[in-house]
């Protein structure tokens, strides 16, 4: 079975990098839902009631709606704001402190762990301003990110609320290690999945990131590395944008004090030059060395040789491209993913065991419960057997499209033949269970758009969950809803995405909606 790159990547499908499910279940039958939603307005204090949303791209856990907080709520969740729960870098010198705190669960919802960001006093006078860049920030919603839940404005206070993340910082593993080192296939893995993180924030308008440095990756509870949402925001209204030493800054940024898009490339770039040494190296004197070729006084010697010298002077090379002096030669985000995807090793070891950390313990999924009796494919669904539903979607075959589209003479053009041969290559590949190959052919196929079919919609869902991506299956399985609104198929495999992002409720509610539908189907085919 082939297993899939993130459906985060150009080319994956429709509503790619979206939060998925955000705004609650897809809508009902009785009218064509909307796309996929991509942000989140909830009221003051949604956060008690408000439904989950999964970040994009699936993995990573569940992540609240986005949701304003009250300065009560902050100060219980971090026993009032204690000393002993700052978690800056910097401790109580840091300009702008970082708690660890514990939200109280709703309905009996064990706590959330949550970090909590406060701002200087007067750091940002204007609490619409504020409020307004935190809900851009919250709008994101990506599994390498440490999301951003909510913001509190009370006051003079200003405070940032997100994702939790408790295995430490890159800066951590990498400079202030006590059991082991970051091995070389974990590293290149930081690297990558950071560079999707911002080419996500790109693509949706947020390309600024401020003071990008290995204190902002943090470690999921899996040991997978996230980019702190807080880079997002600057430290104040009108103040600095870089904390750290000025050795690290981007140079234009010295000269005018404005962070662009390139500057985060810089920035990016010496977090690759700490990846590849092991310690803080200023970016002029790294290039120096590099310079010199000499690619082993640039590599960090606790990796005792055990890395490949081609992969690492790809990687110095890149950096060194990153760390140009004018922001014109540098790469963009998209040629660094392009580049570090490729580069990936032992893609099937979790990171956990990589980083030398405990394995998270997992909560089961646990089988939605329908109301009524259901047919094959409900069963299947049911028990999230995606093996039985490959070989109902695969003996269905197309039948279920009749009606799907009506097609003039002009529209037969080699456009057309070619987006069909890309279906029946998919097809076979589906057949084949190379579910990997099946996503790349019907995604051209979708991606034409000349031809709609629930059943490729369908097809490539069950490809999603098989490649574990349920946030993919579930915009494809909602697409096939828009095309065939009383199609069964679409919403049973809403139910099993669902299912297996723990939205039981909804799974549920959704297998009840297609066993309804195909009740009536049947009742509709006898006749009177």
């Amino acid at each position: 079975m082939g297993c899939c790159r993130s459906s985060l990547r150009p080319g994956a499908g429709a509503g790619a990098g979206t939060g998925t499910h955000a705004a609650g279940k897809p809508a009902p039958r009785h009218r064509p839902p909307p796309p996929p939603p991509t942000t989140n307005r909830p009221s003051p204090n949604a956060h008690r009631a408000a439904p989950s949303a999964r970040a994009g791209g699936g993995g990573g856990g569940d992540v609240p709606a986005f949701a304003e907080f009250s300065l009560a709520d902050l100060r219980a969740a971090t026993g009032g704001f204690a000393a002993g729960n700052i978690v800056s870098e910097s401790g109580e010198k840091a300009p702008n402190l970082v708690y660890r705190g514990q939200l109280k669960g709703a309905g009996g919802a064990p706590p959330r762990a949550i970090a909590v960001k406060k701002f200087a006093k007067l750091a940002w006078p204007d609490p619409k301003q504020f409020a307004e860049e935190a809900k851009g920030v919250g709008a994101l919603r990506h599994r390498r990110m440490a999301n951003l839940i909510g913001y509190c404005c009370d006051g003079d206070e200003r405070l940032l609320v997100a994702e939790f993340m408790p295995n430490d910082t890159l800066a951590k593993h990498l400079f202030h290690w006590e059991n082991q080192t970051i091995e070389w296939a974990m590293r290149l893995r930081v690297a990558y999945y950071i560079s999707q993180a911002l080419e996500y924030c790109s693509i949706k308008g947020r390309p600024l990131y401020h003071d990008l440095n290995a204190y902002r990756v943090l470690f999921d509870e899996n040991g997978d590395p996230r980019l702190s949402c807080f880079g997002l925001m600057k430290n104040s209204r009108d103040g600095k944008s870089y904390s750290t030493n000025l050795a690290y800054t981007p140079p234009e940024y010295l000269r005018n004090g404005r962070v662009t898009p390139e500057s985060v490339i810089f920035s990016f770039g010496t977090v690759l030059l700490d990846l590849l040494s092991g310690k803080r190296i200023p970016p002029s004197h790294a290039l120096d060395i590099m310079r010199g070729r000499n690619i082993e006084s640039v590599m960090d010697s606790h990796l005792e040789g055990n890395y490949s010298t081609e992969v690492a002077t790809t990687l110095v090379n890149l950096a060194s491209q990153c760390l140009q002096y004018e922001p014109r030669d540098r790469p963009d985000i998209k040629k660094l993913v392009s580049i570090l995807e490729p580069l990936q090793k032992k893609l099937e070891v979790p990171s956990y065991v990589m980083l030398g950390i405990p394995k998270p313990v997992e909560e089961p999924h646990v089988p939605p419960t329908p109301q009524r009796p259901l047919s094959p494919m409900g069963e299947a669904c049911s028990r999230m057997d995606l093996t039985a539903i490959h070989q109902i979607l695969f003996t269905t075959h197309y039948r279920d499209d009749e009606g799907s589209n009506e097609l003039s003479f002009q529209e037969w053009t080699q456009q057309m033949r070619d987006m069909l041969d890309a279906r029946k290559r998919g097809d076979f590949a589906f057949k084949d269970k190379d579910f990997k190959a099946a996503i790349d052919c019907y995604s051209q196929f979708v991606d034409v758009g000349t031809m709609v079919s629930p059943t490729v919609f369908a097809r490539r869902s069950l490809c999603y969950l098989m490649c574990d991506q349920p946030d993919a299956a579930l915009r494809d399985a909602m697409q096939a809803q828009i095309v065939s609104p009383d199609w069964p198929t679409a919403f049973y495999m809403q139910a099993v995405a669902l299912s297996k992002l723990n939205m039981q409720s909804d799974a549920v509610d959704m297998l009840n909606e297609a066993s309804e539908l195909e009740e009536k189907r049947q009742k509709t085919t006898k006749g009177p």
